[in-house]
């Protein structure tokens, strides 16, 4: 039997994302209705319909899964957590690139439309923000804090700059899934040298950047307003190798860079990020990226801060709808 939710919070998310578990249960404990969605159910699992040139200023259209009916203006808010597409691999190659052209610009784009719910975060905006060199500018003119970086495909230009630095590591501009052999192989930040770089740089872009001399790593996940901040120590230079040795404790952040960050959102048009920082023995916090995004799961297991309560709350207060 399907159920009729009236202003519902659409959360959108791949089956088994224990992140939107915990949210999804503060939303439940809230009495707020929850429409669980992933796109890549497309089908028997997910009917989605929309028309537009009527008279009313917001289209009209519903979306539909075996158990909750959403009608979409009446959507209070939209958690795009991890969905994800259709491949559609009963289909020829060609037939599935087209339904999955099709899935991502029909689904997709209706879902876009929705201009009146809150969204945490809609997906454009969270496109935008997944480009590296775009929050090293930012940051840098926010005043925060920016380790030496150049992202170059010249061998020559990487070289110069390593040899100028010593301490340098390299990192990807984005994190993509790669296999070896039919093994995932996972990218880390990691040390580099001159004499490591040949020609095969000039392939595509790398990212270089000096290594901060950091006693400890910070997470940060901002939710509205509220900002909440983790001393993450280990021995590490990616403290995401070995989540075993890693130890937690809460801090409060300088009023500036609290300010800074979320005036980072701001830029971008986020209400919600995940912040990646270093922390040196002078006691400066170096911007190192934000993931718009990013996992913070296992940061309230291990802390009790109150982040799925803040997300909760954000997305009942939703939208204008």
């Amino acid at each position: 039997m399907r159920t009729t939710e009236e202003r519902p919070v659409l959360v959108a998310t791949e089956a088994d994302d224990v992140t939107a578990d915990m949210v999804i249960a503060e939303l439940n404990r809230r009495g707020v209705p929850v429409v669980r969605f992933n796109p890549a159910d497309i089908g028997d699992g997910l009917t989605v319909s929309a028309r537009y040139g009527s008279r009313p200023a917001h289209p009209a259209g519903r979306l539909l899964t075996p158990s909750r009916d959403a009608d979409l203006k009446d959507v209070r808010s939209v958690y795009w957590r991890r969905p994800t597409w259709p491949a559609f691999t009963d289909l020829s190659t060609d037939d599935a690139r087209f339904a999955a052209a099709q899935t991502r610009y029909g689904l997709g784009g209706v879902l876009h439309a929705l201009d009146r719910p809150l969204w945490v975060n809609h997906p454009l905006r969270n496109a935008e923000a997944d480009y590296k060199p775009h929050q090293l500018a930012l940051a840098q003119g926010l005043g925060l804090a920016v380790p030496e970086t150049v992202i170059t495909n010249d061998p020559n230009e990487a070289r110069s700059f390593i040899a100028a630095h010593t301490r340098v590591i390299h990192k990807t501009l984005r994190s993509t899934s790669y296999q070896r052999d039919g093994v995932p192989v996972v990218s880390w930040a990691e040390p580099v040298t001159a004499d490591e770089i040949d020609d095969r740089i000039r392939v595509a872009p790398h990212l270089f950047q000096v290594r901060v001399d950091k006693v400890c790593d910070v997470r940060v996940l901002a939710v509205g307003r509220q900002v909440f901040a983790v001393r993450i120590e280990s021995e590490l230079l990616d403290w995401r190798r070995d989540y075993s040795a890693l130890a937690y404790s809460v801090i409060a952040l300088p009023a500036p860079l609290e300010a800074a960050l979320l005036a980072f959102l701001d830029a971008f048009g986020l209400v919600s990020g995940s912040f990646d920082l270093a922390a040196d023995r002078a006691g400066t916090y170096w911007f190192l990226e934000l993931n718009p995004n990013g996992q913070w799961g296992w940061l309230e297991e291990n802390t009790g801060l109150p982040m799925a309560a803040a997300l909760a709350d954000l997305l009942t207060q939703g939208g204008t709808s």
